[in-house]
């Protein structure tokens, strides 16, 4: 496995929620993040139906178009009742013409599950895919998973995207009732991080 040797990462994400997690989780390592929004970079098309196909594909479009070795992370939930759906397409059911609406997402989310009769409790899970690349086209790809389940109403005003219904398995909180530090030290992409540290970073 390569190890990383520079001390400057581009994270292949406009997602400054994002982006601001993956910052925390590499500082004890030293390592300068840049974001892809703040080198003016394209949002490449994701055309794979695996979070790793599609992390690759934001990985090295980012490493190619900068010369820097670039972290990209595709993730998302998958629900029992819904099939594994919304997956890959989870950023994809909070678009509007308006920007991302995710308090419509997590709607879109329950209605199914009750339109379905789905039994409960409405299980479900957090993926996270990490892939870095570097310019010269190689790759190392790591993954974490979190288990838990749907809730309804939603809860808490922390995190981001659809955590506030996602109550993680062993948890009476949801994610958006968690404090930053809890969530990041627990998550799915923490998992995931554990891992790209191990292989990569020490």
């Amino acid at each position: 496995m390569r190890k990383f040797t520079s001390d400057r990462l581009l994270v292949a994400t406009h997602n400054s929620g994002k982006l601001e997690e993956i910052a925390e989780l590499l500082r004890p390592y030293g390592v300068a993040v840049t974001g892809a929004a703040q080198m003016a970079l394209p949002v490449p098309e994701e055309t794979e139906e695996t979070f790793v196909g599609n992390a690759r594909i934001k990985a090295h479009a980012a490493a190619k178009a900068t010369g820097l070795p670039a972290l990209a992370d595709d993730s998302g939930v998958q629900v029992d009742g819904l099939n594994g759906a919304p997956g890959v397409h989870t950023a994809d059911w909070a678009e509007t013409e308006n920007g991302r609406d995710f308090p419509m997402a997590m709607r879109k989310v329950h209605d199914l599950l009750e339109e379905r009769n789905a039994p409960q409790p409405w299980t479900a899970r957090f993926v996270s895919t990490l892939v870095l690349a570097w310019p010269d086209g190689h790759d190392e790809a790591f993954e974490g998973v979190m288990p838990g389940q749907i809730v309804w109403p939603p809860r808490g005003d922390n995190g981001h995207g659809y955590d506030p219904i996602f109550q993680p398995t062993g948890r009476d909180t949801t994610f958006a009732e968690m404090e930053t530090s809890e969530k990041n030290r627990i998550s799915h992409r923490a998992e995931a991080f554990r891992k790209l540290v191990e292989g990569c970073f020490t």
